[in-house]
């Protein structure tokens, strides 16, 4: 067995526009639902501020995620150095609409009110017609309004290679910054033409789905697969648990790699399946961070994400799990969904 230091490991940081971030964001896509359950408002603002005592300082949320945007900047506002909390959100749009100056400045001024900022940290697009090429329009338009000091950095959201290349292009070096897209064990989709844009424009990818709605974990170790219309999983387990056995492989194939993931935390004191899988995904220079979900007010897995920090996977681990993802469909995935984001359009 590796034995791990016994004290709390420090925060792995990287820099996104100059600002240094932990590579754990807590994402609070889960507050747009109560189907992942629900706590009363003052209840999930502590625990904003436990995340932010135990080093996670820096969250995202978006437009649609109920009131996701309040609640951080009701925290944020009372937290003793708010500086040193960072707010990702996104605009998202997902109609036509014509994106005229006013349009898009009045989506920015929305998310400054509701998260109670000067300045958007962080502000991700995301546009659902590739079709309709309105987003270079918009585009343009929320960097005027980050020269104005309305946002501090532009990110995209589940865009393709091929469009994140054109945007990146097009709005100059820095322009851009990060990209969020899922990216797994199971969806390596990212390893391909993702990458290399990443590369090419020094974007970093700011991912979500790595532990598969928490199907990558020790709970999901040796059980049989789950009903997908039983109404016990979560919607992102629905989700998940379809990708899994429909398009990347099947339960037995998913079980053996559960296997191999326990086997390879059991040499480092502590681990779990999950942080064997989160490491995977960080382990990857294209990655910034990876967003963990957080079930604010219902659970909490501060002690156990933070393992994820100050190890790294050796080329033995690397390969045990290969052998396994050579046996699924994953690296099939760019051609039978489409590239990053296909799955929502």
């Amino acid at each position: 067995m590796v034995m791990l230091p016994t004290h709390k490991a420090p925060t792995e940081t990287f820099y996104l526009g100059g600002i240094a971030l932990p590579r754990l964001f807590t994402g609070l896509w889960q507050l747009s639902s109560n189907s992942w359950g629900s706590a009363p408002a003052a209840k999930i603002r502590r625990q904003m501020a436990n995340y932010a005592a135990n080093g996670y300082t820096a969250f995202d949320m978006a437009d649609h995620y109920g009131p996701a945007e309040i609640l951080f900047g009701e925290f944020r506002e009372k937290w003793s150095r708010p500086e040193d909390i960072f707010g990702a959100t996104k605009w998202c749009v997902f109609r036509k609409i014509d994106p005229k100056r006013a349009l898009v400045e009045a989506a920015v001024q929305d998310r400054l009110d509701r998260m109670k900022a000067q300045c958007i940290d962080l502000l991700q697009f995301h546009w659902q017609n590739y079709d309709d090429r309105g987003y270079l329009t918009a585009l343009h338009h929320l960097q005027d309004l980050q020269r104005e000091g309305k946002i501090f950095l532009i990110g995209l959201c589940n865009f393709d290679s091929m469009r994140m290349d054109e945007i990146c292009e097009e709005l100059g070096p820095g322009g851009v910054v990060s990209n969020q897209v899922q990216f797994s064990l199971v969806d390596v989709r990212p390893l391909y033409a993702m990458a290399e844009v990443c590369k090419k424009h020094n974007v970093k990818l700011l991912t979500y789905g790595t532990i598969c709605g928490g199907f990558l974990s020790d709970t999901w170790l040796g059980r049989e697969e789950p009903d997908l219309y039983s109404g016990v999983l979560t919607p992102s387990q629905r989700k998940y648990l379809d990708m899994i056995v429909k398009a990347w492989g099947s339960w037995t194939l998913f079980q053996s790699l559960l296997v191999v993931l326990r086997a390879i935390a059991d040499k480092y004191e502590g681990m779990s399946i999950a942080n064997i899988a989160t490491r995977w995904v960080l382990d990857h220079p294209f990655v910034g961070a990876v967003i963990i979900g957080a079930r604010m007010g219902v659970s909490e897995h501060t002690d156990d994400n933070r393992k994820v920090y100050g190890f790294r996977l050796s080329a033995e681990d690397r390969a045990a799990i290969d052998a396994v993802l050579a046996q699924s469909n994953g690296a099939r995935l760019i051609r039978t969904i489409g590239d990053c984001g296909a799955e929502y359009r």
